[in-house]
């Protein structure tokens, strides 16, 4: 007979496990989603305030009785969409412990958790080192004597298997134990993903009792099917069905998949979809947080076999909501646009990334244009403004303009600190050293003013121990309009997967709306959005003069790299004579040795340069 497990000896559990990991509690709400995001316009604008790991158990308005789960017992569901830091197990490990003390207080009778949760998504080749996966295990049969007999927790982890000698895995909690596993049976290999390696699929769709239901756990992509996928892909089986063949009365989905413009819609579309579909209600938890180039954004739900979304929690933020079938409560934030949702993930993913690699600032090179402008303000909301340096390095080209621009971007955001470090000294001592060697003259003279602030910012962080944060966008990145060794230099590139037209429609967006995203007065220069870009690097230098105007630059890229389309189909789409996007297609091949020596780059949109778009540098291949 199941041991019955009380509240109480939860909590004393949990406690244990703080003392245990005391270390881990100390970094807990920095490195594991302790800090949330600006939310959209219903909640208080807010710059990067600490809060515990769950700011709240959600419940929103009734619904109709019409939009009830029909067919389907009652039921107290807890979604625990957690921050986990992928290596982490001691903070992991309290997050779960809190979240299970949680569920039981509010007599949930399922809990999910994302997928992974317990070591972190994606793990990649640590998932080989010697006693991870033991680990993970141990940590499991812990959290596994808090669960109640009345409920059921779904917990991500790897698990030792035949074959390749890992399975990506749900195990299932209750009673005191560990019940079994339910292991992915679909293992994406597109785009980041590259679970095949590692991983062995599945054999068939596990189905437990529980509370009257048969509960049907599933992993991510054995739900989505690369339904979200940039490209179709057809998989020999299709978990959902077989589940409903074993006889399911519900799905429930753990996921840890990762944050793309315009996806959670697509998301939310396929939950209702297939739901009616199959006529199962769904239950689908989501990872959040950042984790290296990747950010995963949340929007866990609850939905009825009719479609209707009965709860769901935040995104950007870890957050922890229970839906209660019989009350049939919704939780529903502001839809976000594309220009906010790439923002809050800019916001979140620099924000983890900082912390979770163990920085506490960041120093950035603030020029007076936009893209350093946007940067800042990331990195604002991201940590805050105290913790944002700011160095101003003007050459003997930069114009009183592009100071005046600098200057009055670190006024509009409330930087910490702001340096100004002119190069020009710099400038001249390297031109006296090669003098009658090289000519410091073209190309190298430009590059030479680029690699000295480069210098300059490598300084500032060994020196301060902040972060760079490196402001080139995808626009550059794409056709190599950035220097190695210079302006490239940093750790992140937080708008690395922006095009610059899209630079421009996000900070256009934040001046208009700035209270909804944490600032109290539009942050952006104005002067920084209307001036012609320029790199400043000669007299009366523009971007266009080395560019097409990038309305068309941009329109060209999107078909070549985005959409990986050919010469011929980017002249039809942007309207680009062949020669132009002849051109473009050769920048953007010879670009790749610099892309492949570039800072991690966050991922916003399918197509990010990075591990997403593995081309080789050497290639007979031309367009």
């Amino acid at each position: 007979m199941a041991r019955r497990v009380s509240h109480r000896r939860i909590l004393r559990r949990l406690h244990e496990l703080l003392r245990i990991h005391r270390h881990g509690a100390g970094r807990f709400r920095a490195d594991c989603g302790g800090n949330a995001l600006p939310l959209p316009a219903r909640c208080a604008p807010r710059h990067a305030l600490g809060h515990p790991p769950f700011g709240r158990l959600s419940c929103a308005t009734r619904v109709p009785l019409s939009a009830r789960i029909v067919g389907t017992r009652p039921l107290k569901i807890a979604l625990a969409q957690i921050n986990s830091k992928v290596g982490d197990l001691a903070a992991n490990e309290i997050q779960h412990a809190d979240a299970i003390a949680r569920a039981v207080a509010s007599s949930a009778q399922l809990l999910v958790f994302p997928e992974m949760s317990v070591l972190g998504y994606p793990p990649r080749d640590l998932v080989e080192r010697h006693g991870v996966v033991e680990a993970c295990e141990a940590a499991v049969a812990r959290l596994a004597k808090l669960v109640p007999a009345s409920m059921l927790a779904l917990v991500g982890l790897p698990i030792k298997s035949r074959g390749r000698p890992f399975a990506n895995a749900l195990a299932m909690l209750r009673g005191g134990r560990v019940e079994g596993y339910a292991t992915k049976q679909l293992l994406p290999s597109y785009d980041v993903f590259d679970e095949d390696r590692h991983f062995t699929p599945g054999p068939h769709s596990v189905v437990i009792d529980h509370a009257g239901e048969r509960i049907a756990a599933l992993l991510c992509e054995d739900f989505w099917q690369a339904g979200d996928a940039r490209a179709v892909r057809c998989y020999p089986r299709d978990p959902i069905a077989d589940a409903k063949a074993n006889g399911a009365t519900m799905i429930a989905v753990a996921s840890a998949s990762p944050f793309v413009a315009g996806k959670d819609a697509q998301h939310a579309a396929l939950l209702v979809t297939r739901a009616r579909k199959i006529g199962l209600p769904i239950v689908s938890c989501n990872a959040v947080g950042g984790q290296d180039d990747l950010v995963f954004d949340g929007g866990s739900r609850v939905v009825s076999a009719e479609g209707v979304v009965l709860g769901g929690c935040a995104r950007f933020t870890a957050d922890m909501v229970i839906v209660d079938t019989r009350a049939s409560i919704v939780h529903a934030p502001a839809p976000l646009s594309l220009d906010s949702e790439r923002f809050h993930a800019c916001v979140l993913g620099t924000r983890d990334y900082i912390a979770k690699t163990g920085h506490a600032s960041v120093v950035i090179g603030l020029s007076g244009g936009i893209d350093s402008a946007l940067v800042g303000a990331i990195a604002a909301a991201a940590v805050g403004p105290a913790k944002v340096t700011g160095l101003l390095m003007p050459s003997r080209y930069s114009s009183q303009g592009s100071l005046d621009d600098a200057r009055e971007t670190a006024r509009l955001l409330g930087l910490g600190r702001i340096e100004t470090l002119p190069i020009d000294a710099m400038h001249l001592s390297i031109e006296s050293i090669v003098a009658n060697k090289f000519a410091v003259t073209g190309l190298a003279g430009e590059n030479l003013q680029s690699r000295a602030r480069g210098l300059l910012l490598m300084l500032a962080s060994n020196a301060t121990g902040a972060l760079v944060l490196t402001t080139g966008n995808k626009s550059e990145y794409a056709t190599g309009y950035a220097t190695l060794y210079g302006d490239m230099n940093g750790g992140l590139a937080p708008i690395g997967d922006l095009y610059k037209t899209e630079v421009y429609a996000m900070a256009r967006m934040l001046n208009a709306r700035h209270a909804d995203h944490g600032f109290a007065m539009p942050p952006i220069p104005a002067a920084s959005i209307d001036k012609a870009p320029s790199a400043e690097l000669r007299p009366d230098q523009t971007d266009q003069d080395s560019l097409p105007p990038y309305e068309v630059l941009d329109a060209v890229l999107r078909v070549l790299v985005d959409g990986e389309g050919s010469v011929n189909e980017a002249m039809e789409k942007s309207g680009a004579p062949r020669e132009v996007v002849q051109r473009i297609a050769t920048m953007l091949d010879r670009a790749q040795f610099k892309r492949d020596q570039a800072a991690i780059i966050l991922k916003l949109s399918p197509r990010a340069f990075g591990r997403g778009r593995r081309y080789p540098i050497v290639s007979g291949w031309s367009w």
